[in-house]
């Protein structure tokens, strides 16, 4: 059975592990280890018998404004419904929250277009956004598609 909880200092090897194998695929951005234990508490995760098979981060961008980032699901976990039930997760936070929308940057628009997220062009994303874009290794060259989600 999986389970879906915050995640732990003691997972982040794991979450690291399955974003960098997608990265490696060019399907999503590597995180670092500091990345990631920075970012601990934006974290869910998914468990099956002590193990994360998938993960998802909802970050806060600006006063109303978040980011779902790095969905990924173990490939052989994938179609079960777990990257459904992280992401709806982080939307309830996001409202939790008092985010009034969420936004991602994806390789997979179709994905998200499911939940009601609409493409968007990245210049209607605020300017605090791109603050971390400049360290990406694919900056200015974003490939990315933007879609945002009223909440």
């Amino acid at each position: 059975m999986v389970t879906i909880r915050k995640a732990k200092i003691p997972d982040i090897k794991q979450i690291q592990n399955l974003i960098n194998f997608y990265s490696r695929q060019d399907i999503m951005l590597p995180r670092s280890l500091n990345e990631l234990y920075e970012g601990i508490r934006d974290f869910w995760v998914a468990e099956e018998n002590k193990r994360i098979v998938g993960c998802a981060a909802l970050h806060v961008s600006w006063a109303d404004f978040a980011e779902i980032r790095s969905l990924a699901v173990q490939k052989n976990k994938q179609k079960k419904g777990i990257g459904e039930e992280l992401a709806l997760t982080c939307i309830r936070e996001a409202k939790h929250l008092g985010a009034k929308r969420v936004f991602v940057l994806t390789y997979k628009p179709e994905y998200f277009k499911k939940f009601g997220f609409k493409k968007v062009k990245h210049s209607e994303l605020p300017h605090k956004v791109w603050a971390e874009c400049i360290n990406c290794p694919k900056f200015p060259d974003c490939q990315e598609i933007a879609l945002i989600k009223q909440l």
